[in-house]
């Protein structure tokens, strides 16, 4: 997550697994799922989340829509 304060993880044991669930701290929605599977010189998490749970933005829309603080990600300071 871009900032972490707006998930928190979750032990889910269903379908008879062990896997930690990926929640939205505002809403307590079900995001996805984090796995210890990931480039390790990355910190070795990769997080599987639902595209039902993303909203895409293009770029030149971030300003209007409450999402500038994040225009430096792609560039576009």
């Amino acid at each position: 997550p871009i900032e972490k304060r707006g998930v928190k993880e979750k032990a889910d044991f269903s379908l008879g697994m062990h896997r930690v669930e990926v929640r939205s701290k505002e809403a307590d929605s079900h995001l996805g799922h984090v796995f210890n599977d990931g480039p390790q010189d990355q910190g070795g998490l990769r997080y599987c989340i639902n595209a039902a749970a993303l909203r895409f933005i293009p770029v030149e829309k971030l300003e209007e829509e409450g999402y500038g603080e994040y225009k430096y990600l792609f560039g576009k300071e």
